[in-house]
């Protein structure tokens, strides 16, 4: 038998101790951590989102719905040489100024055929091909990492990216009912043996009082917004800062809805994953270009961010948000002022666990060469890469089950690093 001495059995105990610590805090830093996914439908036009002002191509392709350059009124918001913002989306421009907003110009998923059905299938399921799984991405990535990360989506359904084995709470923005205060008991009791709906009737009550709270303090973060001077030091994505504009119909809305879920995600025991689903960007037809239909929904966007951003306050700082759609639009404009189905379009993440810096990925530039199918803008990057990236750096979930699990078959889909700090 061997007998340890002294100074080796606290040497032992050391190392144990330090790798039980190491772990705890580990978990205790992840725990903190918050990631909102949102979606826009429709197939948002990347090359609008962040025109490529500087490419010499751009306005040629874009012709009368190209955003005009960067200090030209309704003009781009600069980022840097090449890249601006829409001028509806003034909020997210200071975030960039601050290193906490950027762009992946030319992402897009596996899927090339152009239908918005199986388009939004692989981006929500994460799946190589259309229609391989019937649970989405995110919800894997919970089952991922644990029964102690809790899920909301918001709006009238969950989308298919939260849908899966592990139980999210939601939200449908548009008020509460009235209704007789009796009724939660009566409902709880009576189902309070049954082991399907007792546990869902407790968990969808549990999310409405925590929408009460959550929505009483949105009322107060809901007032208008303060503009703050910002440095434009921490990221290569600089520009002037630009003064506030009158905010569009619908903002206060938008921005109250980004301060509700803000208030979901920092209540004690709050959720720390959220899905949102945001409609209306397929703009065939009058996409308009500074203004328009494309602009009133990048304005919404804009506000509801504006909301989350002041709604988070500290939280902010352990936040990451990455904004994706199922496809982007044709680089040239169409016969009826818009843009047809395409093929990448532009992502933006933003946070402020966010690592400063420029472009994710590459640029393919508009050259006639380098169109996808002398249509599209090429993809450089695949959306899996991405979404990789954030539950890896941020969440904590590792690579094997990413590329099996979250992910499945994707271990040529390597996770893109550098986005959070």
């Amino acid at each position: 038998m061997t007998y340890l001495n002294r100074r080796q059995a606290l040497g032992g105990f050391a190392v144990t101790f330090e790798l039980l610590a190491t772990g705890a805090f580990a978990d205790a830093v992840v725990a903190k951590r918050k990631l909102v996914v949102v979606i826009c439908r429709g197939g948002l036009d990347g090359l609008s989102l962040s025109p490529p002002v500087g490419d010499p191509d751009y306005a040629g392709l874009r012709g009368p719905i190209a955003i005009a350059p960067v200090g030209a009124p309704a003009g781009a918001l600069k980022l840097d040489g090449t890249f601006g913002l829409h001028p509806a989306l003034p909020r997210v421009h200071d975030l960039a100024l601050q290193g906490q907003a950027r762009i992946a110009p030319a992402i897009a998923t596996p899927d090339r055929e152009r239908s918005h059905f199986e388009a939004q299938d692989v981006l929500e399921t994460g799946a190589g091909h259309v229609y391989s799984t019937s649970s989405g991405w995110l919800n894997r990535a919970l089952e991922a990492a644990g029964p102690k990360v809790k899920a909301l989506s918001v709006g009238p359904t969950a989308p298919l990216v939260l849908r899966g084995k592990v139980e999210a709470g939601s939200w449908s923005p548009g008020g509460l009912a009235q209704r007789d205060a009796r009724l939660p008991g009566i409902l709880q009791d009576l189902y309070v043996h049954d082991r399907l709906l007792g546990p869902a009737l407790a968990e969808g009550l549990a999310t409405e009082a925590m929408a009460r709270t959550a929505m009483a303090d949105a009322a107060q973060t809901n007032a208008p917004p303060v503009m703050q001077p910002v440095s434009t030091s921490a990221s290569p994505m600089q520009g002037a800062a630009v003064p506030a504009a009158p905010k569009p119909p619908g903002y206060g809305d938008a921005r109250k809805i980004g301060a509700t879920l803000a208030g979901f995600m920092i209540q004690p025991g709050g959720v720390q994953v959220a899905a949102v689903s945001i409609d209306g960007f397929d703009t065939h037809a009058n996409q308009g270009a500074g203004d328009g239909q494309l602009a009133a929904r990048l304005a919404y966007v804009d506000a509801f961010f504006d909301g989350l951003h002041a709604g988070l306050g500290p939280a902010w700082n352990d936040t990451v948000v990455v904004m994706a759609t199922e496809f982007g639009r044709t680089a040239r404009v169409n016969g009826t002022r818009g843009t047809d189905h395409g093929t990448a379009s532009t992502a933006l993440v933003l946070g402020g666990a966010l690592k400063p810096g420029g472009i994710i990925g590459d640029w393919p530039t508009l050259r006639q060469a380098s169109l996808f199918e002398n249509r599209d803008t090429a993809p450089t990057l695949d959306m899996r890469g991405l979404f990789k990236g954030v539950l890896r750096d941020h969440m904590g979930i590792d690579r094997a089950a990413l590329d099996t699990k979250v992910f499945p078959d994707s271990q040529n889909v390597a996770p893109v690093a550098g986005i959070v700090t």
